[in-house]
């Protein structure tokens, strides 16, 4: 192969690359940025109780909402306390929700919230930024009596 002929492949690889790369920088939140907004929310509530931290929390231009990822604070019997995309599920009772395919998302929670300390869960959800139903994966910590989640969309 002579010279001019590698130079468009090399400049084509190299604009893939930069496409790919570029493309997974501004994709979605990932799971272990998920993880970390649930610990950071944890220590916030810790620190600063919850009169302070669940308004924080629900709270949308607030520290613990990021592009569609944002943290709910469940009360173990299935009630929001705090919900960074929606304030009017604060104060409802949620036990009885389901996603689009009859999966009660928070009653499966509840039980698991009961035995482990944290945990992964699959359901679907609107997603805040294109208002489609997407699937999502929820991750939740237990504090006290309450559960601390954040979930990532899989689209």
């Amino acid at each position: 192969m002579n010279s001019w002929s590698t130079k468009p492949f090399i400049s084509v690889l190299a604009a893939s690359f930069v496409f790919v790369v570029g493309t997974a920088a501004a994709g979605g939140p990932t799971k272990d940025e998920a993880v970390a907004m649930v610990k950071n929310a944890v220590a916030f509530i810790k620190e600063q109780g919850p009169e302070k931290a669940y308004p924080e929390i629900t709270n949308k231009a607030g520290k613990f909402h990021d592009r569609d990822l944002y943290v709910v604070v469940y009360q173990l019997d299935g009630k929001v306390l705090a919900h960074g995309s929606n304030e009017k599920f604060v104060g409802k009772d949620l036990s009885d929700a389901q996603d689009v395919d009859g999966k009660l998302y928070v009653k499966v929670a509840r039980r698991t919230r009961g035995q482990a300390a944290s945990f992964w869960q699959d359901y679907k959800f609107v997603n805040p930024v294109d208002k489609k139903v997407e699937p999502k994966q929820m991750y939740c910590e237990k504090l006290e009596n309450t559960a601390v989640c954040a979930g990532i969309y899989k689209s």
